[in-house]
């Protein structure tokens, strides 16, 4: 009697296992949500830049706002500007966004999603400074900085020392340039419009000129072989711009005036 019930439990136990392991079989496992890697400069405020360890901005909070639409999680990398597409381009990154202007060269590298804001490329000189309005950089002799890589950097690059009307001194980060100008090592900086103001505010005796050295548009970089991901973030790019969330991020660090 004692072996029939022993072996009426041995049974039992065995059919919740067979019962346990065919449910189990059929459960789906949980996903684990992707993250897509960002690449930026955080060097660039107010579009991105450094808060203790963290890099915040307008560039960061519309990247997790994508993501945040599509059901990603976001990593942040800083990295210099200019190894931004070769990094997109080698697969280290899924996307790039660093205040990134569209232009023909750089499109041959990356595709570019739709803009999302427009920036200004203005110039930084001293007080007092003979230099009055965007023509007088290409008047002869004139060492304007800029941070390498940058749009800033291409302009002057093609417009004045290609033509040997100047000549253009590349630093890794825009305060690098600017304390060039500071210490008179060159004559002017050809910067984007927002860190211009943070750096003038905070470098007595400079000041930035009236007139613009070129109006852009920014954009999102995404490998050419990526056109899924360009279509997935220019669907959300859509939404974010229709419902003002693009609009008030911006305006969140560039007050409108």
């Amino acid at each position: 009697m004692k072996m029939a019930k022993k072996l009426i439990a041995i049974l039992l136990a065995a059919a919740l296992v067979v019962v346990c392991f065919a449910g189990c079989s059929n459960a789906k496992p949980q996903e684990e949500k992707k993250t897509l890697v960002m690449a930026t400069n955080a060097e660039f405020p107010p579009y991105e830049y450094f808060e203790g360890d963290k890099i915040v901005g307008i560039d960061a909070e519309v990247a997790q706002a994508i993501c945040d639409k599509l059901g990603y999680d976001l990593k942040i990398e800083h990295i210099e500007f200019d190894s931004i597409i070769p990094g997109i381009k080698g697969g280290k990154f899924d996307f790039g966004a660093a205040g990134m202007t569209v232009t023909p060269e750089r499109e041959k590298e990356v595709s570019f999603t739709d803009s999302y804001a427009t920036g200004i490329q203005s110039i930084i000189v001293k007080e007092g400074s003979d230099i009055k309005t965007a023509d007088d950089l290409s008047k002869g002799g004139v060492k304007i900085g800029v941070q390498k890589g940058t749009t800033g950097d291409l302009y002057c690059t093609w417009d004045i020392e290609d033509k040997n009307l100047g000549t253009v001194e590349r630093f890794a980060k825009g305060a690098d340039a600017v304390m060039a100008l500071t210490s008179g090592k060159v004559d002017a900086v050809v910067i984007d419009n927002e860190p211009a103001k943070v750096f003038v505010k905070n470098n007595e005796g400079l000041q930035i000129l009236e007139t613009s050295y070129a109006v852009e548009d920014y954009a999102i970089a995404v490998s050419k072989e990526n056109t899924e991901l360009l279509n997935e973030i220019n669907g959300a790019l859509k939404e974010l711009i229709a419902d003002g969330t693009i609009k008030n991020i911006i305006e969140k660090y560039i007050p409108a005036e």
